[in-house]
């Protein structure tokens, strides 16, 4: 994990009312230039969801392929694949659109 994320993590964390740990909801404004920083979070954040999910969506279609006798089964982690590029794609707009 991006050593700012981590830091980032460290300083938002709070206990709630039962006593569990909880970080606060990361609340970025970056329409102001002074927040290079975290905005260089939300991208790493971002780059690392899409390693995530791309990584997800090759163990699916790599499980599937080696399933020969379970047609259900390797349907729906074919779906799952499916859903993993989905959110992939979205990440990589979301990403861009940070960029510009």
């Amino acid at each position: 994990m991006n050593i700012l994320i981590t830091r980032w993590i460290a300083e938002n964390i709070k206990e709630n009312d039962k006593g569990e740990k909880e970080v606060l909801q990361m609340d970025l404004n970056l329409s102001n230039n002074k927040n290079d920083e975290e905005k260089k979070i939300l991208k790493d954040v971002l780059e690392d969801s899409i390693a995530t999910e791309e990584s997800l969506m090759r163990e699916y279609l790599i499980t599937a392929e080696r399933i020969h006798d379970d047609d259900e089964l390797k349907e729906r982690l074919e779906n799952f694949a499916e859903g993993n590029a989905k959110r992939t794609k979205q990440l990589i707009d979301e990403l861009n659109d940070i960029k510009e």
